[in-house]
């Protein structure tokens, strides 16, 4: 006899376990049970059938993977909830006694300590898989820094965040990393490249923010302190890759002065990172020049490997060289220099047809884009955003950027009169040029006069100073270029400012071209169909016309219909007799070649089929045969798919 198998041993029952039998197998919290599967990256799971997945009658909502649990079971935080729950008791019974000292004791001195550090590293075994991860712990750690003091949210962990979030910035400052950013109503996006990883998150704008009771912080809360840990370890590592020690100098008094990224103080570790790991900051391999600049001096190594690399560069032209002098005539030689001659020019990837692959355009290096902004001192006005613009500047190369004393310490002048600024941002309306002052004056018989004095206004303008709106710096840096700046002068109307993630498709609308040209550009495409047509109905018509002609001519074609005159029956009478066609049966014949002849070059001249043309019969029966193969076809797919539908049902239900 055959064992007989007990419900809920196997199949999905087995594999799912709900949310309520997790929390009993575990015998913790429903709060601990969260914050435990948000350190260890397991969440929900939606099972096929939620009927056989539930061991009750009542299907459940919420599912987890059994062997998840289990693994759960071994996790050191799981110990240390336990403790924290037996300290909870302990306070609770001290302060029932009335002992609030001991209570306060015990809570200071025997609090549990929660570490995250073997979490982080179990979840990511290499840096690139935290590379990965690190665009929603950017967004998440952002936000919180910018969030204002509550119960819910702590001053010390608003603190923390804004120093993480001010020492990867300086990383993306020093390496030159950042790629793209983008103003949206939701914040400004940056799009930076680390190791070959595009990172992208999103920095809300500084405004006041207003902290709503509809929001579980709780929940929020234990996602900031997985991710201050995490970007910590980030941190960490992209520092000591590129020689830097870390954690950075922190002054605090310049940081209550508003100095911000200003405060930190970065110091070399005294080791010199190799040429790969400078060039994987960046996203490529830099030479062993360009990551020996980065540490102010080049290694004696390094220096040999280039003195052998120029031999042999010069070895090669001496070769070149004797080649070229030993046939002087020839041409070609001169021409192969020419072709593989060096040059600076970027190459681009011409796309060939409609239908083929468009590739991306390669972008100047990242020593080219890290320098946009270095030839130039900015001056950054009251009314700007001063965060945003003093770090894209920086990252583009500025080292001379300069605002206003009111907007906080760390800048490279408060003097705006300063003539080394060569740019200043500014975002209000344009001075006015002159200002009437108006005196009034009563006379003795009480009657009012005023003097209009017209006198010219101080317009603030320095000469030899370019004046320009923010959105300039975010489109320069998008395109990789320095753009007009009189477009965006102060009280122009500005271009659009458009996403640099967002590529502009055939046959839709794009806000960098002029409305009057897609307008014309769509025209152009209506007439170029409508001419086609027009060059399709003439060679159509002519072959109407040709059919016209050969039926007047009482020739008969294969499968004609039969006429009513009775002259066409008695010319096509002789044809029946026994005897021979004469010399007019042979001329029709010879007619009727040419004829066919005629129509098949305009049929190819047309760019249509040729076809004998054939009577009305003909035609409907052929017209009726295409409807019958689309029908059959149409059948055939119906039963095609009902077969395909019956495959996935259950066994049960297919009859």
């Amino acid at each position: 006899m055959a064992k007989i198998k007990k419900k809920g041993t196997t199949g999905q029952a087995k594999n799912f376990i709900t949310r309520t039998q997790a929390v009993r197998k575990l015998q913790i919290s429903l709060p601990d049970f969260r914050r435990l599967c948000i350190y260890k990256g397991i969440y929900p799971r939606e099972p096929r059938n939620k009927k056989k997945a539930s061991k009750t009658s009542t299907p459940s909502t919420t599912f987890y993977y059994t062997k998840d649990i289990q693994y759960l079971l071994h996790e050191p935080i799981l110990h240390k909830f336990r403790d924290h729950k037996a300290l909870a008791k302990k306070i609770a019974r001290s302060l029932g006694r009335g002992e609030v000292g001991d209570a306060a004791r015990l809570e200071k001195t025997s609090r549990p300590r929660i570490s995250l550090d073997h979490v982080i590293k179990e979840r990511y075994p290499t840096f690139v898989d935290a590379l990965r991860d690190l665009d929603d712990a950017l967004s998440l750690l952002f936000l919180f820094a910018n969030l204002p003091s509550t119960q819910t949210v702590p001053p010390k962990t608003i603190a923390l965040c804004q120093r993480l979030c001010s020492e990867f910035q300086h990383y993306l400052i020093i390496t030159h990393s950042l790629r793209k950013s983008f103003i949206s109503i939701k914040g400004i996006y940056y799009q930076a490249t680390i190791q070959g990883q595009d990172i992208l998150w999103l920095v809300p704008h500084k405004f006041v923010q207003k902290v709503t009771g509809d929001v579980d912080f709780r929940i929020m809360g234990t996602f900031v302190d997985f991710y201050t840990t995490f970007l910590g370890f980030v941190n960490y590592r992209l520092y000591t890759s590129i020689g830097l020690v870390y954690p950075p100098k922190f002054n605090v008094n310049s940081d209550e002065q508003g100095g911000e990224l200003d405060a930190f103080t970065l110091e070399s570790s005294g080791i010199e990172p190799t040429a790969s790991i400078v060039g994987q900051a960046n996203g490529h391999v830099e030479s062993e020049q360009e990551a020996g600049q980065i540490n102010g001096h080049v290694g004696s190594e390094q220096e040999k490997s280039q003195e052998l690399e120029q031999s042999d560069a010069q070895r090669h032209a001496d070769e070149i060289g004797r080649l070229i002098a030993s046939d002087p005539n020839d041409d070609r030689d001169d021409q192969i220099m020419q072709d593989e001659a060096p040059t600076d020019a970027i190459d681009e990837f011409v796309v060939q047809g409609e239908g083929a692959d468009v590739l991306d355009q390669p972008r100047q290096s990242d020593s080219e884009a890290g320098t946009l902004f270095a030839p130039y001192s900015f001056f950054l006005s009251r009314e700007t955003p001063r965060q945003p613009l003093e770090f894209l500047l920086r990252a583009f190369g500025c080292k001379r950027v300069s605002w206003d004393e009111v907007l906080g310490d760390g800048a490279f002048t408060h003097d705006g009169f300063d003539p080394s600024i060569t740019h200043q941002v500014v975002d209000r309306p344009p001075v006015i040029q002159a200002e009437i002052i108006q005196d009034e004056t009563a006379t003795e018989g009480g009657h009012g006069k005023s003097d209009a004095v017209s006198k010219p206004a101080r317009s603030g303008r320095m000469p030899g100073r370019t004046y320009i709106q923010p959105q300039w710096i975010w489109d320069c840096i998008n395109q990789g270029k320095l753009l007009r700046s009189d477009l965006y002068a102060p009280g122009a109307t500005l271009p659009p400012h458009l996403s640099p993630w967002v590529k502009p498709t055939k046959n839709t609308y794009d806000p960098t071209v002029p409305l009057a040209d897609q307008e014309n550009s769509e025209e152009e495409e209506v007439e170029a169909e409508g001419f086609m047509d027009d060059n399709d109905a003439p060679a159509q018509a002519g072959l109407d016309e040709d059919i016209d002609s050969i039926n007047s001519h009482g020739m008969d074609v294969a499968g004609a219909a039969d006429s009513d005159d009775p002259s066409v029956d008695e010319e096509f009478g002789g044809f029946a007799s026994d005897e021979a066609p004469g010399n007019g049966a042979a001329v029709e014949e010879e007619d009727d070649d040419r004829t066919d002849y005629q129509r098949e070059l305009e049929a190819e001249a047309a760019g249509l089929p040729y076809t004998i043309v054939g009577s009305a019969a003909a035609a409907s029966s052929s017209t009726n045969g295409g409807l019958a193969k689309k029908a059959a076809r149409k059948r055939q797919e119906e039963e095609e798919e009902l077969e395909r539908r019956k495959m996935m049902m259950p066994k049960k239900k297919r009859k």
